[in-house]
């Protein structure tokens, strides 16, 4: 299993960190500040998935006025690890 960190931009959010097991599999994603109810269920919701999966659904949504949001931040670190 890998651990990764990530420092998102322009959300409430300040750090995420997260597991791939040896399948490929996201496990243990964890959001430090944020909207913790919802952020606690996107982290339950997205357990198990493939980055793929998660990018083809969280990818591009915005959170009120701002450009960017928790869930498409997690997008852009999933897009670090895959580069």
């Amino acid at each position: 299993m890998k651990h990764y960190t990530y420092q998102p931009v322009g959300t409430c959010s300040q750090q995420i960190d997260f597991d791939i097991d040896d399948e490929g599999r996201i496990q243990n994603v964890q959001f430090l500040g944020g909207c913790n109810g919802n952020l606690q269920g996107i982290s339950q919701l997205v357990r198990g998935m493939k980055p793929d999966e998660v990018k083809s659904r969280l990818n591009g949504i915005r959170c009120g006025y701002k450009a960017t949001s928790c869930p498409d931040q997690f997008c852009r670190a999933l897009d670090t690890i895959q580069s």
